[in-house]
């Protein structure tokens, strides 16, 4: 496991040891050990050992590292009942499953525990311990031969999911990601946005407080500060978080540490007085009897948090009644425990050497632990002691899967394990991982049918290949085509009283923007770009304004010309060419203005969509800005109501061809496409969504050029006697040509 793995999660596993007792190798090829670690513990001899490491003390005294000397041993302070509780608690499983029968039958299990002293060097150096082993030399194969399998009671950091850099990793807790999930939706429920965060300085309170962060930002939570309590004590770190916490205005404080790192913070809190905060827990010290004292509960009361599941394990209480101390070097963790509880120094004869204790009074060893009052032999609610004892189970059961324990004997009467360990397989065999806790896929992967592996996921985009894109591309090069046939026909036709009646300058610029109308639904086919996102919104902004605002020039000059045929009228010189040319430039001009701000400030851009659709990446374009995007097209909509509502005003003027209906009838038809438009551009999934919008653009511009140009070309090509200015007249008052 990598240095750079949490603190927690080096003093919480247990770690799976496949050593041959009796095997030897023999080689010429040694290796040694770079260095031999003294570090407290329990040791018990075994076919299989499994190592435990627990932070029995959560104190280390503050020493000064100059690197350029050997460090000296970590002088571990303040021991932790609880914790050894859980180290207790793992012996207990083990004699419980030697004496099973029927699991791991003729394998005898035998453990290595070792004391972190709750920091990540101790934790470090016990793991080296556990997988090295204590013989200073050993053979080179004996060096490759071990394979440890870490499991874990208590390392929830979410960093450990990633089973590329933690492919033996196995926990029976569940990660960090679903208790900050948690702790968000409880902070958002009591309307609390304004917190301070405290965490270890290791990746657990890395993690769990950057993980809380994140998900915290998008609820409108936001972090005062963000302080880190040192792994080494350090008074004046640990006074200097006690003031950042008096002076912030933060009155709720969330903190990812073990119960003993944040100990020490505690006492230097309590001497600042601050007592109107409320603390929100992490699973790690927020049943932790250390805190649950008098002293703190000026502090921490009223303290809330996540708890892990409690369960009763028959047979513990008894098993903890009866730990004694021993003369034996190999229990010398239980007789720090003895010392601590009664106060005393053990003095045993003969080759014990005692640890280092300042206590005077002598034990006698036969002290009753009944007589006193500890977490120790609480077992009225066994959280981490339970993940413990699974854990340990979860080994065993492994094991014995892995060993054949099942198979019959050749005589087949007796059930037996094999007596040799396949010591490779161990690395990959412990896969359950339906496991509570899943390893979040790669952003372009997606799990499989049966979610035990990832998978590449489907692109997906509008492309020129498939149907609907096929489709779309073809309705929009015969629009195109259409406009050009109709423009050469009105071009052929210029001279003729019904192209000149109807303004051919206007026709003519308003057949243009529609061709541009058609082509600019082609960029919204293909896979996204950046040019083709920037290039798509603005030229169909630009292309339909140019459109509409040359048919809100021709609903001008119908209603001036009629205006213009009454007595004593001269409205037509309001609207002459100069007039028309003018409302068009000045509004496709503010269209190119809004189009260039949002190209210039936010603008559009691909990116690949891994959210909407499970198992597929959308490649579409990001609008850039919402508000830009939704102003271009509100910009195209107003000027359609204007251009609506004179046409719809001069929908009765007396003409026997009158461009008003035909107008009115057009933007009928423009209105009910983009009306229908929005609701299904925000409903429609994927490349639908890119399908929608083309299909609105084609079917609008469509509606367009049939409404007021297939009327004109029906007259002009089947209708000649139709086209003179007589036929255009009829009864009514004649359209004067400006």
């Amino acid at each position: 496991m990598p240095l750079s793995t949490a603190c927690k999660d080096f003093h919480f596993s247990l770690t799976l040891l496949l050593l041959a007792g009796s095997a030897g190798f023999q080689t010429s090829t040694i290796c040694k050990l770079l260095g031999i670690f003294d570090l407290p513990g329990l040791e018990s001899d075994g076919d299989i050992v499994i190592g435990g490491l627990f932070p029995v003390h959560f104190k280390e005294s503050e020493t000064n590292l100059s690197f350029d000397i050997r460090p000296t041993t970590t002088k571990c302070e303040s021991f932790d009942f609880r914790a050894f509780r859980w180290v207790q608690t793992m012996i207990f499983a083990i004699e419980e499953i030697n004496k099973n029968p029927t699991l791991l039958p003729g394998v005898t299990l035998g453990y290595k525990i070792i004391d972190t002293c709750d920091n990540i060097h101790n934790g470090l150096q016990g793991a080296l311990k556990l997988v090295n082993g204590k013989d200073e030399t050993s053979s080179l194969n004996h060096c490759n031969a071990s394979n440890a399998v870490p499991v874990s009671y208590f390392a929830t950091c979410a960093c450990l999911t990633d089973k590329k850099e933690f492919p033996t990793f196995l926990r029976t807790v569940p990660s960090d990601l679903f208790q900050v999930r948690a702790l968000v939706q409880l902070i958002t429920h009591f309307g609390w946005t304004w917190v301070g965060a405290i965490a270890t300085d290791d990746d657990y309170g890395h993690y769990g407080i950057q993980s809380f962060a994140d998900q915290a930002k998008e609820k409108g939570v936001c972090l005062s500060y963000y302080e880190t309590i040192p792994n080494i004590y350090s008074e004046a770190k640990l006074r200097q978080i006690a003031t950042t916490i008096k002076k912030s205005t933060a009155k709720v404080i969330i903190v990812f540490a073990s119960e003993g790192k944040f100990y020490e913070l505690l006492k230097e809190v309590l001497r600042e007085n601050i007592t109107d905060r409320q603390w929100i827990a992490s699973e790690a010290w927020v049943t932790a009897a250390l805190l649950t004292t008098d002293e703190f509960y000026t502090i921490l009361g009223g303290t809330i948090g996540f708890a892990f599941r409690g369960a009763q394990i028959s047979g513990l209480l008894e098993f903890l009644q009866r730990v004694k101390p021993s003369p034996h070097q190999k229990h010398v963790l239980t007789n720090m425990f003895w010392e601590e509880m009664f106060n005393c120094r053990l003095n045993f004869s003969g080759e014990y050497i005692a640890h280092e204790t300042t206590k005077t009074r002598i034990c006698t060893g036969s002290e009753n632990l009944l007589e006193t009052k500890s977490i120790f032999l609480d077992v009225s609610q066994l959280r981490v002691s339970y993940n413990v004892y699974k854990a340990v189970y979860a080994i065993a059961h492994g094991l014995h899967k892995l060993l054949e324990c099942d198979n019959e004997d050749n005589l087949g009467q007796n059930i037996s394990c094999k007596s040799v360990f396949p010591l490779r397989q161990i690395s990959y065999f412990f896969s359950f991982s339906d496991s509570l806790e899943c390893t979040k896929c790669a952003p372009d992967f997606w799990s499989d049918e049966n979610r035990t592996k990832c998978v590449a996921r489907d692109v997906e985009y509008l492309s020129f290949q498939d149907t609907m894109g096929v489709t779309l591309t073809v309705a929009a090069i015969l629009g195109a085509f259409l406009t050009l046939t109709v423009m050469a026909i009105f071009f052929y036709f210029r001279s003729t009283p019904l192209v000149k009646a109807n303004n051919s300058e206007l026709s003519f610029l308003l057949l243009g923007s529609l061709e541009l109308c058609f082509l600019c639904s082609l960029t919204f086919i293909g896979e996204p770009s950046l040019w083709s996102c920037m290039t798509r919104h603005t030229a169909f902004g630009i292309s339909f304004v140019l459109c509409i605002s040359c048919i809100l020039a021709k609903s001008i000059v119908v209603l001036g010309a009629f205006k213009s045929t009454l007595p004593a009228s001269n409205a037509m010189k309001w609207f002459g060419p100069l007039q028309q040319r003018a409302i068009i430039i000045i509004c496709t001009l503010l269209q190119a203005f809004l189009c260039i701000t949002w190209l210039t400030l936010s603008p559009p851009f691909p990116f690949r969509n891994t959210n909407n659709q499970g198992g597929k990446i959308i490649l579409q374009c990001n609008a850039g800005s919402v508000l830009a995007f939704y102003l271009v097209l509100g910009y195209i909509g107003l000027i359609s109501c204007v251009c609506f509502i004179l046409a719809f005003l001069g929908r009765k003027l007396p003409n026997n061809f009158n461009e008003a209906k035909l107008i009115t009838f057009s933007m009928l038809i423009f209105f009910a496409v983009w009306i229908a438009f929005i609701p299904a551009y925000e409903s429609s999934p994927g490349k639908y969504t890119v399908a929608v919008e083309v299909f609105a653009i084609l079917s609008s511009s469509f509606g367009l050029l049939l409404c007021i140009f297939i009327p004109k070309c029906y007259i002009i090509l089947l209708h000649p006697e139709k086209n003179t200015k007589k036929g255009l007249i009829g009864k009514a008052v004649s359209l004067k040509k400006h």
